[in-house]
């Protein structure tokens, strides 16, 4: 009985969503040894200006503002799993294109386009998990996803590193494409879902409702919901602040140690480590105990090492860059995790990817002018101050959440009763009968 009860507490025995987790595992890592590859390619090896740099995650988010919304709704009305083989294709292609781009002009439109195909396959993903994935077990989704993205930062930065120092920023390039290739076989290999069942009378609803309906409806339902519309905002007002900094890294590195071009490698898998180690001792903490907390804390936590790496000074010890790592990596698996358990737990299934297509699209707006904003900053006052005021910046937003959390996040029981409509609790309660 015991053995029963914990195999069925587990999302490890479930083979459909392992199958896909394991798809995603395989994708991430191999876009965590890409993103570094990239940063070493155009910051150490093309030397291009703070404001060059910033332009990445331009060109990076300009697709999820266009089309994160509209990439939501697909994916609730599409084949979830055809969707994301294809993107793993189409993704795979691009980045074999990128190999060849010789300069930042051929490089830039080729990551807006790799950008497009995974705002379609974000949505999908998150949306499939709510599928396959009963009530109960959302917090151990969102742990293990939170796992393996940031178990990708050590593993990614730390095997890039090495390779960046026998091998061509390229070669690594061309590692992702091969491991997008590992998880569209991945993907193959699950020949049916059995919560598609499940949604059959949903789909053929939709079915007749024009998009342009379906896409209004996720507009109204996250403007109605005050839990997840606040969720919302508090993630756009840390990542304002967070993104005018994020790829200023190596403006910053190549300040502190501009020999050594595996260092940032290195404060990303401290930052990796720190991450896994928050994330596996939140899935054993209770769930309920408050959104606020832990979001604003996540902040905090992010902010301070933030402020700390730029009031270091250069030629300073490798010891403090990976200690301000790790624990900007445990505020930001904390943040992660709460932030995606909180969207999914509070969204009903057939509203997931539109929810999440959302929140693409506002997330990605903030990419459009902080990077820009950051590297302009950068060039006038040089990373170090750049980073002590922003982390700063963060700080305080976290200390918001903290002190006005349960103003913020009201209790999620009432908040779901308020928000929730009829027909979607009783196609939740639908899918766990049959799922229990």
């Amino acid at each position: 009985m015991e053995a029963s009860t914990k195999q069925a507490a587990s999302l490890l025995y479930n083979k459909v969503y392992m199958r896909v987790y394991s798809a995603f595992a395989t994708a991430t890592f191999g876009d965590w040894f890409d993103t570094l590859a990239i940063q070493v390619l155009v910051g150490y090896r093309w030397q291009v200006s703070p404001l060059m740099l910033a332009l990445i995650p331009v060109s990076i988010a300009l697709p999820s503002i266009l089309l994160g919304s509209v990439a939501g709704v697909a994916a609730d009305r599409l084949n979830k799993l055809k969707l994301m083989r294809s993107c793993d294709l189409l993704t795979a292609f691009l980045t074999v294109l990128v190999l060849f781009a010789p300069n930042m002009l051929w490089l830039l439109p080729l990551l807006a386009l790799r950008s497009a195909i995974s705002t379609l396959n974000v949505p999908a993903q998150q949306s499939l998990t709510r599928s396959i994935v009963r009530e109960d077990q959302l917090l151990q989704a969102a742990s293990l996803n939170g796992i393996v993205n940031q178990g990708s930062k050590i593993a990614g930065p730390l095997l890039g590193g090495v390779a960046l120092t026998l091998l061509t920023p390229q070669w690594c390039i061309l590692l992702n494409a091969l491991l997008r290739v590992g998880s569209y076989l991945l993907l193959l290999s699950v020949k049916s879902i059995r919560t598609e069942e499940e949604s059959e009378t949903v789909a053929a609803q939709e079915e007749r409702v024009p998009l342009r309906t379906m896409w209004k409806e996720g507009w109204s339902f996250m403007l109605r919901s005050r839990l997840l519309l606040h969720t919302l905002l508090f993630g756009f007002a840390g990542a304002l602040a967070i993104q005018i900094v994020d790829f200023q890294f190596t403006s910053l590195f190549r300040v502190l140690s501009p020999a050594n071009e595996s260092l940032l490698g290195w404060m990303v898998a401290a930052s990796g480590v720190g991450a896994v180690l928050i994330i596996i001792l939140l899935n054993r903490l209770n769930p309920g105990t408050g959104y606020g907390w832990r979001l604003g804390m996540g902040y905090v936590l992010i902010g301070g090492p933030i402020a700390g790496l730029g009031l270091l000074q250069p030629g300073a010890s490798a010891l403090w860059v990976l200690l301000f790592g790790f624990i900007l990596g445990i505020g930001n698996g904390m943040f992660f995790v709460t932030f995606n358990y909180c969207l999914q737990k509070e969204t009903p299934p057939h509203m997931t990817g539109r929810v999440f297509g959302i929140q693409s699209t506002v997330l990605g707006a903030v990419m459009i002018a902080a990077p820009l904003l950051g590297g302009l900053f950068v060039e006038l006052a040089g990373p170090g101050r750049i980073f002590v005021n922003f982390g700063m910046v963060q700080v305080l937003l976290g200390l918001v959440g903290i002190m006005f959390g349960r103003v913020l996040w009201p209790v999620v029981k009432t908040e779901r009763t308020d928000v929730a409509q009829p027909q979607p609790s009783e196609e939740a309660e639908a899918g766990l009968e049959q799922h229990g």
